[in-house]
């Protein structure tokens, strides 16, 4: 398959993620679908893993589990939790906020010398984070202080998602340059899932998988097969293929394909203060990078090995 072609589809699945399991939350709780996404999705990987002779040493495995655990432990909780409070149309573009994370990280922990160019696009974007985040205060039209303490709540859960996939980022850069993403993936999996076991059994008191419906089964289905598994597996070998700083454009088409997903499915609406937000978030990372990533669409004519 093409690389452009694999990146394009994988984004548009995960742009598709976050009105698909806000959907799936209506019949299925969060920490029981958390640990059947997971888990499931490890058992697709393990055949992979089987097939070749993978070794890893005790100091990589750490780096797994812990990595495990920022991207699914924390990331994966906070983001069901955030669908059950706020618009799903939110979750993409705060995810946008990684850099500015990254850049805070980097220069008070790792004391990079920050350069103001970069600084001056960080907080651009985060004026739009925060303009995003804050929105539920000024929303009026019959919304009530509870239905907008609920829904600041849910954008602050995001932030948190947010920073659990920051961690994840730091810890995994290594170690995915030394073990194959294969095993990498079935052995985060498999240990975040693990993670969800305690709080999915308290769910089990009031919830069993004789209530399931189509919504439940859609986000099982959805997280299983595509968001987890072909989504990762696209995204893995398109980067592999095009030049690492070709990649982020395709970011930039999630945040459209949950609009499209979330009008019909959620009738849920971007606001004037989603919009202007979003503006924000993308011009600062286009003057911290002082372009949008170049998008290699002519590849897709080439025939690639």
């Amino acid at each position: 398959m093409n690389p452009v072609i694999a990146l394009i589809i994988a984004n548009i699945i995960w742009g598709a993620a976050a009105p698909l399991f806000k959907f799936a939350l209506t019949n299925i709780p969060p920490f029981t679908l958390a640990f059947i996404r997971f888990f499931f999705g490890a058992l697709l990987f393990f055949p992979f893993v089987l097939a070749k002779n993978y070794s890893i040493t005790k100091r990589q495995l750490f780096q797994i589990c812990l990595g495990a655990f920022f991207s699914i432990g924390i990331n994966i909780p906070f983001f069901f939790l955030a669908m059950q409070r706020t618009a799903s149309i939110n979750a993409p573009v705060i995810a946008s906020s990684q850099p500015i994370f990254l850049f805070l990280l980097a220069t008070f922990f790792l004391k990079e010398k920050p350069h103001k160019r970069v600084f001056k696009g960080i907080l651009i974007s985060l004026v739009g984070v925060l303009i995003i985040i804050l929105s539920p205060i000024f929303l009026n039209h019959g919304t009530t202080i509870v239905q907008k303490e609920s829904a600041l709540e849910g954008n602050l859960f995001l932030i948190i998602a947010t920073l659990g996939a920051v961690g994840h980022t730091l810890v995994h850069k290594g170690v995915l340059k030394q073990v194959h993403f294969h095993i990498v993936t079935c052995i985060s999996f498999l240990t975040g899932s693990l993670t969800f076991i305690p709080f999915m059994n308290s769910e089990m008191h009031d919830w069993s998988l004789y209530q399931l419906n189509g919504a439940g089964w859609t986000g099982i289905i959805f997280g299983v097969f595509f968001s987890s598994a072909l989504a990762f597996v696209l995204f893995s070998y398109g980067i592999s293929k095009i030049e690492a700083q070709e990649v982020g454009i395709f970011t930039y088409i999630d945040p459209v394909i949950a609009v499209i997903i979330a009008i019909p499915l959620l009738r849920e609406y971007p606001t004037p203060l989603f919009f202007v937000g979003a503006i924000f978030v993308f011009a600062g990372i286009f003057i911290a990078e002082r372009r949008l990533h170049w998008h290699p669409f002519h590849k897709i004519q080439r025939k690639h090995a």
